[in-house]
């Protein structure tokens, strides 16, 4: 017989600690320790439910010769698909997180109404909704007669049970995984312990089956998935759905995949009938754009293999304040932070009396440093009061020595600035070869004072200098 232990584990982080105390060492938070009983003793347990035996390996090299592409299944939405890899690999586990209210449950029904249309046996478990609500949200959005078995559940043994009845699904969908419970543990629902055992539980049934499963999960204040990051670490892999309340489009991105890309995005549009993809999200992002106004920029970026087109907004006035703000929506304050300091160290741009802010419009995030040659040249176009011509496209990494460098994935940048009909580019010198193969007309830039030079135009560099 199983032999119980008692722990202390943080609900925060997962740590384990050995009695209860007030402050959890591992993450610094309070009141967040929770004593709870877990059985011991037991064998380990092998995906297909057998127990582990001295012995069972294999040898690399005797796999030569068979198929190194894991069969998947395609949701039928290329932008989901687009994330995944191709779709979702037989026996794979999911784990898919965002706020509130962004529309998970609403993508997922509606790629598990694509599937079940295609012949696959997909089952949709709710752990916070009734089948009968779960059923009224597909048939607002038109996806009333799909395939799809729904269950209202939280008993992870239940549920494993009802699976294995009849043909293996080729994909369950769990909302939400801080729901599930089991047996195997003694603790509350969404308690660290309950999430990881469930979640085991589960990722043993599709490892063992050969279904794929998606676990939804709640994300906490800070954005970051709720519960034991261990989670994070069983599962093939995490993707986030971000979005903003105030923006239509919601952005699906991987965080982890085992079997794909890291970097991929999707981009959906969220409309009364459901998501929509959105498969040109630079005209999407440059969409109502004012060109005439000084302090804008088009950045030419990446996100993954799909090149992007998002503008760039800076503002730069006069303080009234002791301490001059400095206020970033959309891109690394950090990093914002670093090329102010060297416009005015090596541009000779004075910032030191002007409040500046920044936004990436559309609600757009953007992670890579080669955006550092939009942002110089959009602050320098508001310090100088003159716009950046509406037809050109920037990139470009600013190093701390002044110098613009080279970024990867030219070529892309700028074949999709000249798909929408931008005709210049402001670019590294590093990179001209490729821009001239592009047809595009160049402005190279070797250092942050050529930024200067070129986007003030009419206005002599003393007047950036004394602004």
């Amino acid at each position: 017989m199983a032999k119980r232990s008692t722990t202390f584990v943080c609900q925060a982080c997962g740590a384990v600690h050995a009695r209860w105390q007030g402050k959890c060492e591992a993450c610094g938070e309070w009141n967040s320790i929770v004593e709870e009983v877990t059985e011991a003793g037991t064998a380990p347990v092998a995906s297909g439910g057998a127990r582990l035996k001295k012995g069972r390996v294999i040898q690399l090299e005797g796999l030569a010769g068979t198929p190194m592409d894991a069969p998947r299944l395609p949701s039928r939405i290329a932008e989901l698909d687009r994330v995944t890899g191709g779709g979702f690999v037989k026996g794979s586990v999911i784990l898919l997180g965002g706020e509130p209210g962004i529309g998970k449950s609403t993508l997922l029904i509606q790629a598990a109404a694509a599937i079940a249309r295609n012949g696959a046996r997909v089952v949709y478990i709710s752990g916070e909704e009734s089948a009968g609500q779960v059923r009224l949200r597909a048939q607002r959005l038109g996806l009333g007669d799909a395939p799809v078995e729904l269950a209202a559940e939280t008993h992870v043994e239940d549920i494993l049970t009802t699976l294995s009845a009849g043909a293996a699904p080729r994909l369950v969908i769990i909302d939400s995984i801080q729901t599930m419970w089991t047996d195997a543990v003694e603790a509350a629902p969404g308690t660290v312990t309950q999430v990881r055992a469930a979640a085991q539980g589960l990722i043993r049934f599709a490892k063992g089956t050969g279904a794929a499963i998606i676990l939804v999960g709640h994300v906490t204040k800070d954005g970051q998935i709720a519960g034991p990051r261990v989670v994070e670490h069983m599962v093939d892999a995490v993707m986030s759905f971000e979005g903003d309340a105030a923006h239509h489009f919601r952005i699906l991105r991987a965080v982890k995949n085992r079997f794909g890309a890291t970097d991929e995005i999707g981009v959906f549009e969220m409309a009364g009938d459901g998501l929509r993809e959105v498969p040109n999200p630079s005209a999407l992002f440059l969409g109502a754009r004012d060109a005439s106004v000084s302090g804008t920029a088009v950045f030419a970026g990446m996100e993954g293999t799909r090149p992007m087109l998002v503008e760039i907004q800076a503002l730069v006035t006069p303080t009234a304040l002791g301490t001059p703000r400095r206020a970033v929506v959309g891109w690394d304050q950090n990093r914002l932070a670093m090329v102010l300091a060297v416009l005015e160290a090596r541009g000779g741009v004075r910032l030191g009396q002007h409040d500046v802010y920044m936004n990436v419009a559309g609600g757009f995030r953007i992670l890579e440093p080669a955006a550092d040659l939009a942002v110089a040249a959009a602050l320098v176009s508001s310090l100088a009061d003159t716009p950046i011509p509406p037809e050109m496209a920037l990139f470009g990494e600013i190093s701390l020595s002044g110098l613009v460098r080279p970024v990867p994935q030219a070529a892309p940048r700028l074949k999709e600035a000249v798909k929408l009909g931008f005709s210049e580019a402001m670019i590294p010198e590093g990179s001209v070869e490729t821009g001239k193969q592009a047809g595009l007309r160049l402005r190279p830039i070797q250092r942050i004072a050529d930024v200067v030079a070129e986007v003030a135009g009419g206005a002599p560099r003393q007047r950036v200098r004394d602004r």
